[in-house]
């Protein structure tokens, strides 16, 4: 009998093979079909990262008009779902709602033509384009409003931003809210993303395998981290408190939420580019003392755990950024999961070029040959 090594959380070990994005920990980088973040995060727009990502190849213009336009174009959801939507408690968390709409719309489009390249484009299109509605939808209506209808003059970003408060975003805003997209679009095999190729392997419908995701990124360990690190912000209330309460962290082996990646042992990147957005942000519209007390934060963090790679990760400056725009925070992580669908629907795609159903095996270390002892004597 072959006796495996036990890696809990399959930590190291390869679970798939893929082309679409890459993550080098030791040196900081992360790449999206071989183009680097800082570059897409620059020039690109988030459809077209998308494209990008679904695709392989970045796409021509007429190809990047005709996906636009497409994705605009199904933006309204279904009645029934707004229904729906309707009557979900006003305590949910978001994240609950938009795992159980973005499984409902499965079931108007339940046939799972999976090898035909036009449902794929179209399920690519619906969920791209619905779920962003959906979130602002639900926000909306936990207050007792009904959902603002989609803006077609409006791109992917301020159209969003426009349902959440019925007016349009400033250009920066839009922009900078594109580039958070950008940077949180794909990750390599990160937990949701394996929740969604294990769902994937299965052969069922997409909407499935989103819905999977999103329920697995709303755990505080991955996607939630965002709205924990406000939080922490909230909780240590000054520059002067920081050090105070690092120390006493340490002292009670407290995990630091926004710091430490499993894989980069140097700053996420993407953290980078999010710490510039915020400084953007805080020109225009005004100083967030937050910010001091986060900065001050990552100096002593890495004074005192820098030498075991504990850096900021995406998590820690993206929740700046929303909270600058006024975004709730339990919204945060939905918003992690519009960018995310991008990824999640590539590895969906890549799944089913060479699709093998994920069993993995475990190591028993239960007992054996136990006898049964009927309930009268039992204790």
């Amino acid at each position: 009998m072959m006796v495996c090594e036990f890696k809990p959380g399959l930590e190291g070990i390869p679970a798939a093979q893929s082309s679409i994005s890459n993550v080098d920990g030791q040196n900081g980088i992360l790449e999206y079909r071989g183009i680097r973040i800082e570059e897409l995060a620059e020039k690109s727009t988030f459809l077209e990262t998308a494209y990008l990502l679904i695709w392989g190849e970045l796409p021509n213009k007429e190809e990047l008009e005709a996906f636009e336009h497409e994705v605009h174009s199904h933006r309204r959801i279904k009645y029934r779902i707004r229904d729906m939507m309707k009557c979900f408690p006003e305590s949910g968390h978001p994240m609950d709602a938009l795992q159980a709409s973005a499984a409902a719309l499965g079931l108007f489009y339940s046939r799972r033509d999976l090898h035909n390249p036009i449902y794929i484009r179209d399920a690519v299109v619906r969920l791209l384009a619905n779920i962003p509605t959906m979130v602002a939808a639900f926000q909306l209506m936990r207050k007792g409003n009904d959902p603002v209808r989609p803006c077609d003059d409006l791109d992917y970003s301020a159209n969003f931003l426009y349902m959440l408060n019925e007016k349009e975003p400033d250009p920066l805003l839009a922009r900078i809210f594109d580039v958070c997209l950008i940077l949180q679009a794909e990750h390599t095999m990160n937990a949701s993303t394996f929740s969604a190729r294990v769902t994937a392997s299965t052969l069922t419908d997409p909407y499935a395998v989103v819905a999977s995701a999103v329920g697995t990124l709303g755990g505080p360990l991955h996607g939630g981290a965002n709205e924990e690190v406000i939080q922490m912000l909230e909780e240590i209330g000054s520059v002067e408190n920081v050090r105070p309460y690092i120390d006493d962290s340490l002292q009670r082996n407290v995990r630091f939420m926004g710091f430490g990646h499993r894989v980069y042992k140097v700053k996420d990147p993407r953290a980078t580019i999010l710490q510039s957005l915020v400084e953007q942000l805080f020109a225009k519209f005004g100083h967030d003392k937050y910010y001091d007390i986060a900065q001050e934060m990552e100096r002593v963090i890495e004074e005192k755990l820098g030498h075991k790679g504990i850096y900021p990760n995406v998590d820690f400056y993206s929740g700046l950024v929303y909270r600058k725009m006024g975004i709730p925070t339990d919204l945060f992580t939905p918003i992690f999961a519009i960018s995310r669908v991008a990824g999640w629907l590539a590895h969906w795609k890549e799944q089913l070029e060479e699709n093998r159903i994920f069993r993995p095996t475990q190591i028993y270390n239960g007992r054996h040959d136990h006898p049964y002892t009927p309930i009268e004597q039992r204790a």
